[in-house]
């Protein structure tokens, strides 16, 4: 998981966030919220590649967190949308197809 507040005030601001956001897109991350991507990673070692090549894309300004949860956890997340709980859809098996 990659949580990140980038400043959006300038030009080149708004560039380096876009391109951030980008290239997560591109190494497979999803949109969870505004400012948190996720992926998937099938063990730790393909975690570690992937928080490499997120270190690789730091921006020049900004706060950028990586945090690692394991499936289970994830899947005890309660979500909330307007006051109301939302159900997940958690199958207990992470399915991955190559």
């Amino acid at each position: 998981m990659v949580l990140f507040d980038l400043p959006t005030e300038t030009k080149k601001d708004k560039k380096a966030h876009a391109k951030f956001r980008k290239q997560l897109l591109e190494d497979g991350f999803t949109m969870f919220q505004f400012s948190i991507y996720i992926r998937h990673c099938a063990s730790k070692e393909n975690a570690n590649v992937h928080i490499k090549r997120v270190k690789n894309l730091l921006p020049e300004y900004g706060n950028v967190g990586i945090i690692c949860i394991t499936d289970k956890q994830f899947g005890e997340i309660e979500l909330y949308h307007c006051g109301k709980q939302q159900k997940t859809q958690t199958s207990g098996q992470q399915l991955e197809l190559f």
